[in-house]
């Protein structure tokens, strides 16, 4: 038995993941917290890279598309 999965999947069903949003230098208190939001930041990262490289997967050239949102 063979599986196909769909060529095209629904853009609106399953967005492009959105990368986290930066902390500021400013953002870290450097009092070396047990959770520090540049720690959060980080592991936040890895997760977006792994969601985008998998949603990029499933839509094999959404990103030779040009966008027409000025990003």
């Amino acid at each position: 038995m063979t599986f196909h999965s769909d060529p095209d999947p629904d853009p609106v069903a399953d967005p492009r993941p959105l990368p986290p949003e930066e902390p500021l230098p400013t953002d870290c208190c450097g009092s070396g917290c047990p959770v520090c939001v540049l720690d959060t930041y980080t592991e936040d990262l890895h997760r977006y890279r792994a969601e985008l490289a998998a949603w990029r997967a499933r839509h094999p050239g959404a990103d030779e598309t040009p966008r027409t949102d000025g990003a």
